[in-house]
């Protein structure tokens, strides 16, 4: 077998490159709708991870997302009680990045057609997360949509939702801080999270969802129904200790390590101590012939958030992070002024990520 790579997220059917095009697009067009209320000033809304609108003294935090393709796992599977833990976890991971408490959430689920029993194990999922980001979920929308929905089966939905949340306006997180000699750090992740899946379940496709490849202990479909992890909690403790400092926060999602250029485009980061991939990254690698490059420009790779901070502050950090049984690394650090770019170095090769 070649071992030319013969998967990318391109090929897979993402193209990362348009995507980013058209959200630069979008981002132009909605900036004209700033002037249309008058209550408070808009920070951003697009390019960081919330739209930010300061009222008074407070700031408002929005982010609304869902959990992609993930969603055509948990139909395949049939196990629905789980994919609401995703999308409560994609829209708070965001939130917590520029300093904002979650604290209410609203969700959209359209369906092929009225099915009370997966609605009601959706929910469950919702709920579960809602419990673990401490947040309220005050409403939402269920809509029957069947013309939109593709597929046979009865089981065919899609899932979204829109988190709010709120910090002082002087207490946000943007990045702005990030300086030469800070410190990256990485909370590992559980999994796939909910990123990826396009080329996932493309690599993975040999297999059958009962089967245990080499470097899975899992099955394959259970593994990819793995949830999100729900960081709020130790991040929240980190952000309200008046005795850390930390300087940006960068969900690892979609792209990748290349969300780090999002916080500051005027320094480098230098990723000097990534894992190789392991588990369910490096079976996707090896079956999808996936250059390491493209992992690590696709998957969480096992970080599914990093903490950028003064060096001062990461014994501390550490161990307000371990005591809510999450392992963290020194992953890198911020070495030289640049333009957001990312280098890695994996199995003592370096690579350009952005």
């Amino acid at each position: 077998m070649s071992n030319r790579p013969i998967h990318t997220y391109d090929k897979a059917g993402v193209n990362v490159r348009k995507i980013r095009s058209m959200q630069r697009n979008i981002g132009k067009m909605i900036t004209e709708s700033y002037s249309f209320q008058k209550m408070g000033k808009i920070i951003c809304g697009f390019g960081h991870y919330s739209g930010l609108i300061t009222i008074g003294n407070n700031v408002l935090a929005l982010h609304t997302d869902g959990v992609g393709t993930k969603v055509l796992v948990a139909q395949q599977m049939k196990c629905f009680d789980t994919i609401g833990i995703d999308c409560i976890a994609m829209n708070v991971n965001d939130i917590i990045c520029t300093g904002a408490q979650p604290f209410a959430f609203v969700d959209y689920i359209g369906l092929k057609k009225v099915n009370d029993e997966l609605v009601k194990k959706v929910m469950k999922g919702l709920i579960t997360g809602a419990k673990a980001a401490r947040i309220a979920i005050v409403g939402g929308e269920t809509a029957v949509v069947p013309e939109l929905l593709a597929g046979e089966t009865d089981v065919m939905f899609d899932l979204s939702g829109t988190a709010l949340g709120m910090a002082k306006n002087n207490k946000l997180i943007l990045g702005k801080k990030i300086k030469i000699g800070d410190i990256i750090l990485g909370l590992e992740s559980t999994g796939l999270h909910s990123n990826g899946y396009t080329l996932a379940r493309k690599a993975l496709s040999k297999y059958s969802l009962d089967e245990i490849p080499e470097f899975l202990t899992n099955p394959v479909g259970e593994e990819l129904l793995i949830p999100t992890r729900i960081y709020v909690q130790p991040i929240m403790e980190l952000i309200k200790d008046r005795k850390i400092t930390i300087h940006g926060l960068a969900h690892i999602t979609g792209g990748s390590f290349t969300k780090l250029k999002r916080l500051n485009n005027k320094v480098r980061y230098n990723l000097s101590d990534l894992s190789p991939p392991h588990g369910i990254f490096k079976q996707i690698q090896k079956d999808g012939i996936i250059d390491i490059k493209e992992m690590y420009r696709t998957f969480n790779m096992g970080i599914g958030l990093c903490i950028i901070l003064p060096k001062a502050y990461v014994d501390k950090t550490i161990s307000i992070i371990e005591k809510y049984n999450m392992k963290v690394h020194k992953i890198g650090q911020v070495d030289s002024n640049g333009n957001g770019n990312v280098i890695g170095k994996v199995e003592n090769k370096k690579y350009i990520f952005s």
